[in-house]
């Protein structure tokens, strides 16, 4: 019970420092004499609050340069919305800056009165963009996962975000009790039919807003790495000319679907009519280029979430 004492206390305390550093605008020195510790007690405290997620920091600052590529991305590809945010260089991460702006865009949704139906893909990028979602209310609305949350192995699968969105936001959830690809398309059409998996594909079609992230095809496309597909299968889809994935679903670089067994397997409801909804892709990143460019041509979103490289790879096609 002490260990746990004490790490709470400390956590109180980086919570503390955390405020007063990004909120009240306090230096580092300033922090130590308020709380009477050391300049090297405090920034260690303002670092723990931030890898431990205590801050969530956003830039509410339009960067010209990315607003002009949003227009032009958006008005080249027909989409209702675009959000372009800076490139770090620096960084390989699938997600930073891009699950932030998917916070902020998923917040304002969630904050309307009016009952929506919510839909959700899985991956790295949307499981960081709902650890950056603040504890909410949002009762009114209907969250349903479009992709099966069972892995091969029986477990639940970890990048699977809608028990961890419904618990942050206090929603009713709707999962899809399957894996993300069956053994044959026979099993599928089998389950799908069932009572407790029926009336979630039904839901699903219905969504008002869908986020989803955008696979990469390759070593370290998701499906392979998380051992949805082995390596023979991707070699394979590789060799049919597989650019990218959404949901499971492989499409080529013209954006068409494959004709190939594996797209007969996947067990992911069909992504909404971007007709009557607005489906949001996430991804950043050169592994993503390709990926982001089919899965735009080929019309399975209608609004984007990237960052200003794979924008101008965009535009320069």
């Amino acid at each position: 019970m002490a260990r746990r004492g004490e790490a709470q206390t400390r956590l109180d305390d980086a919570a503390r420092a955390g405020w007063l550093y990004y909120v009240a605008g306090r230096t580092q020195d300033e922090i130590a004499a308020a709380m009477s510790i050391s300049r090297q007690s405090a920034q260690r405290l303002v670092s723990l609050a931030v890898a431990e997620k205590l801050i969530k920091v956003r830039l509410d600052h339009p960067i010209a340069a990315c607003m002009e590529l949003a227009e032009a991305v958006k008005a080249k590809f027909g989409l209702r919305q675009v959000e372009i945010v800076p490139t770090d260089p620096g960084s390989d991460s699938a997600s930073v800056g891009v699950a932030e702006a998917g916070a902020a865009e998923l917040e304002r949704w969630l904050k309307q009165p009016d009952p929506l139906i919510i839909g959700m893909g899985t991956g790295r990028t949307l499981r960081a963009m709902v650890d950056q979602l603040p504890p909410m209310e949002c009762p009114q609305h209907r969250i349903v996962s479009l992709t099966g949350n069972i892995s091969p192995d029986g477990s639940a699968a970890y990048f699977n975000v809608i028990f961890s969105m419904a618990d942050a936001v206090k929603a009713p959830h709707f999962p899809m009790p399957l894996p993300v690809i069956v053994s044959s398309r026979d099993e599928r059409d089998l389950l799908h039919r069932q009572p407790l998996v029926a009336p979630t594909i039904e839901l699903g079609r219905r969504s008002d807003v869908t986020f989803v992230g955008i696979g990469e095809m390759g070593s370290n496309a998701p499906l392979l790495v998380d051992g949805f597909l082995r390596q023979d299968e991707m070699a394979d889809l590789l060799a049919a000319g597989a650019a990218g994935e959404v949901c499971g679903w492989v499409f080529g670089a013209d954006g068409k679907l494959l004709d190939h067994p594996v797209n007969e397997r996947v067990a992911s409801i069909p992504i909404p009519s971007r007709e009557t909804s607005i489906v949001i892709g996430l991804a950043r990143g050169r592994r993503k280029r390709d990926a982001i460019r089919a899965a735009t041509i080929g019309g399975y979103i209608n609004g984007l979430i990237t960052d200003e490289d794979a924008a101008r790879h965009l535009l320069a096609g």
